[in-house]
């Protein structure tokens, strides 16, 4: 398999303007770490490459991957620390509305994605590769164990940042509930990508047709939302 800049459609969380040359390098052996078990684990199945095989492949212990990456399944799923970031930087703004804030987040997701694949020389081809990737990640139980995992620390960070938001414990039946149905958002746009990634739509098209149907979800839950905002502001 050869060479894919897998970094270019996974938002990165911003470099450091005073990054050192120390800094940098763990950055660069990080991406490379998780790009080349991508490409692995695409052409011969999670579970039959072994973490050892991977560190072999960049020239680096076993040990120093497990520095990078706490677990073989987060090399592959390296995505969610970026996105809980961005989410709780967003949430903390309450000068926009919760549901703005996923929005934007996911359009700059599938922002990515899209222009990743507009970008190759073979958009259809682009497009299948990632469909290979969601596929693993289904079919794969540990790999949706930790993407559980995941959603379930995006839910909790969620549900603590509308909490301060309206002044409430995280406990709350309304924190709780606005975290969920917000983080339901990904899997609209998860599965609305499933079904638009068909190798016959160029970039655009994808980018047009999952907006409309994330912003249909998201119409859903809007009324609630600003309710639930509303009354923390006049409370």
């Amino acid at each position: 398999m050869g060479t894919v800049d897998w970094a270019a459609w996974r938002p990165q969380a911003a470099e450091p303007e005073a990054e050192g040359l120390r800094e940098q390098k763990k950055r660069r052996l990080r991406q490379r770490l998780s790009d080349t078990a991508t490409e692995m684990f695409l052409e011969h199945g999670f579970d039959a490459v072994r973490v050892s095989e991977i560190a072999q492949a960049c020239g680096v212990s076993e040990k120093t991957v497990f520095n990078y990456f706490p677990t073989k399944e987060s090399l592959i799923l390296d995505r969610g620390e970026t996105t809980l970031a961005a989410l709780c930087a967003g949430l903390a703004d309450t000068a926009h509305p919760a549901v703005e804030t996923v929005l934007r987040i996911l359009s700059d997701e599938l922002r990515a994605m899209t222009s990743w694949i507009a970008a190759q020389d073979d958009p259809h081809e682009a497009a299948a590769m990632i469909r290979r990737f969601g596929a693993l990640t289904r079919s794969t139980p540990s790999l949706r164990a930790y993407h559980r995992d995941m959603t379930d620390r995006l839910v909790a960070a969620a549900a603590e940042a509308l909490a301060r938001r309206a002044h409430q414990s995280p406990d709350d039946p309304e924190p709780q509930i606005a975290a969920t149905a917000l983080l339901g958002l990904w899997s609209i746009q998860f599965r609305s990508l499933g079904k638009h990634l068909d190798g016959t739509r160029p970039a655009p098209q994808i980018h047009e047709a999952v907006t409309a149907d994330v912003r249909r979800a998201a119409h859903l839950l809007d009324a609630g939302l600003a309710s639930f905002e509303g009354a923390a502001r006049t409370g």
